[in-house]
Formats: structure tokens, sequence, C-alpha cells
């Protein structure tokens, strides 16, 4: 399932602390228990090209096969599942769960979904059946056979590339970069809705040499319309050093996505920047506008710009 590949001695566990070698069998501890539990706007996540203005019930439980130094996310992240006190809630009832907020989306976030895949591909069943869209906001370090089951049963699924460096991501997230990019690769080949974050981080991979690499690499593998968010970083778990993201830095990157043809590039945490909103590739106009996470205007009409008439990449309804 995990790229990591661990070798795990009986009573023992991987690196996601998540699952543990039992008498030769290899077992979940986290089936079931959720840890964290939210309803965020879809734009959250981020997904910009995906049902925009949707509310998605989200969860997570304990785990992770990277250990990120600057991961936002690490109490829940870094911790095993003993650290938490939580009840058993079963797929089924997180569908009602998700039903009774009314909520159009399940959300599988926060930590990384892969730990907890048996949960999730059993949750996604139960909430196609119900009409309810699934999306996975993932690391992508999974093997080919269980990304091509979730790619299944999920309908949209957003990879944090975080570098495009294998001694950054060794160094940094205790990983490896290559079998990000195949995942990558794979989703994109799949017809699964993809989008792309990249935590621009100062010092670490804010580069002209990491920026090019990354930006020529996705247009020249995966295309011009797959949503590629560039983030501001915000000190926290092990980073508390370094300054948050220039506003500028980030302005960089998206400029220089754009000039080589990406159509979709945003500037992410950071509220009510213009680099927000959704352009049209063919008149420029904002088809959509951000105010934060929030939706302050559509001009679309059923997926096309309401300007010109041009075709948006995305799933609008």
């Amino acid at each position: 399932m995990c790229a990591q590949g661990c070798v795990i001695k009986s009573g023992e566990r991987g690196k996601c602390r998540a699952r543990m070698n039992v008498n030769g069998e290899l077992r979940s501890l986290v089936y079931g228990r959720p840890v964290a539990v939210h309803v965020d706007p879809i734009e959250k996540k981020p997904f910009y090209h995906f049902l925009p203005g949707s509310e998605a019930f989200s969860f997570a439980t304990s785990g992770c096969p990277l250990h990120c130094k600057f991961c936002q996310n690490w109490e829940i992240s870094q911790s095993r599942p003993e650290d938490f006190n939580d009840a058993f809630v079963p797929p089924s009832e997180m569908v009602k769960n998700a039903m009774s907020k009314r909520a159009p989306v399940i959300a599988f976030t926060y930590n990384e979904p892969t730990v907890f895949m048996e949960y999730m591909a059993d949750t996604a069943a139960i909430a196609r059946k119900q009409q309810l869209r699934c999306v996975m906001v993932s690391c992508g370090l999974m093997n080919s056979e269980p990304l091509a089951e979730m790619c299944r049963l999920l309908d949209a699924i957003k990879i944090d590339l975080k570098g495009f460096s294998p001694d950054f991501y060794r160094n940094v997230c205790r990983a490896e970069l290559h079998p990000v990019l195949n995942s990558i690769r794979q989703i994109a080949k799949s017809g699964t809705h993809l989008e792309i974050v990249n935590l621009v981080v100062p010092t670490l991979n804010d580069s002209e040499k990491m920026l090019h690499g990354l930006v020529d690499w996705i247009t020249a593998e995966i295309g011009p319309d797959v949503p590629i968010h560039f983030t501001r970083f915000h000190p926290d778990y092990q980073l508390l050093n370094l300054p948050p993201t220039p506003i500028a830095t980030l302005e960089r990157f998206r400029n220089y996505a754009m000039s080589k043809g990406i159509r979709y590039a945003y500037v992410g945490n950071v509220p009510n920047h213009s680099g927000n909103n959704t352009y049209c590739p063919r008149c420029g106009k904002a088809v959509i506008e951000r105010s934060s996470i929030f939706i302050a205007a559509v001009n679309m009409d059923r997926g096309h710009c309401r300007y010109c008439g041009k075709e948006i990449a995305g799933v609008w309804a």
C-alpha cells in the first residue's frame, strides 16, 4: 500500500505508527477511529476546480508515513492511535453524519489517508450509494495497485508535491520523491480530478532550480489544465525558526508557471489575494472570485466562461 516499504518485526509498527505486525499479519490500528472531524469549505483543502462553494465533511485518523518538519497538522499526523481516547465509528455512521450536515462531499484529509485506506474505501463505497462525492488530500506516497483502487472509489485527489528534489524529500520529509511523481502521473491518466499543492518553504524549496524543475515536469508530464496551488508557509512544528513565505515569492512561482503554459496557477494561504481567483485562459476575466476560502462570485455557465464561452477544466456539477 505505502511506498515507504517498511520491514516490520512482529509486535512493531511502520513509520506511520498506524499499522502493526501482529504475529505475521499487518493490521490497522486506526480503522473506525477518527480523531478529527470538521465541516470545511471545499476550497480549504484546497480544491478550486471541484464543486466550488460546497461543504466537505472532513475527517482524519492519526498517523502519516512522512515526517515533514513543517507539518501543520503534526498533532495528529505524528501521533499514535493510543494518544487519543476516541470512540469507534463505523463507515456507515460517518456517511450518516455527513448527510446530517447536508455536506455533498466527504473529504479524507488532515493526516495521510492511505494509513486508513480500508476505512476510507468502505466509507467511500457507502457514500457513493448515497450520491455523495468523496475526495482525498494526500502526500502521494503510495503504490500503484492501491492507488488504482482509490481512483475508482474517489471523485477527486489533491496531492502535496512538497518540492522537486530527492534530497529535500529525504532531509525534510524522510521520504522519496519518485513515488510521489509516479502517483501524480497515475492519477492524471486515470481521469480522476487532480489538483496539486506546493507549500513553498523559505530557504528549503524556494530556489529557482526547484521551481523550474517542478513546473517544467508538470507541464511535460501532466499538462496545462491541472490546477497548481503555490501555498504560503507559516512557522510550525520543527521549523519555528523560519519566516512566513514572502508573498512576492508565491507570485513569482505563479507567474513562472503561467508563463510556461499552466492555465490555472494559484497563490494559496494569502486571503483575498487576486491569485486566489480563477481566470479564463482565453479572455483573462475572473470566472470564479474568492474572498479567503469562500466564493464571492461565479461567472460560469455549465463549466464555460460566461464572457467568451471557453470551457474551464474542472468538475462543476
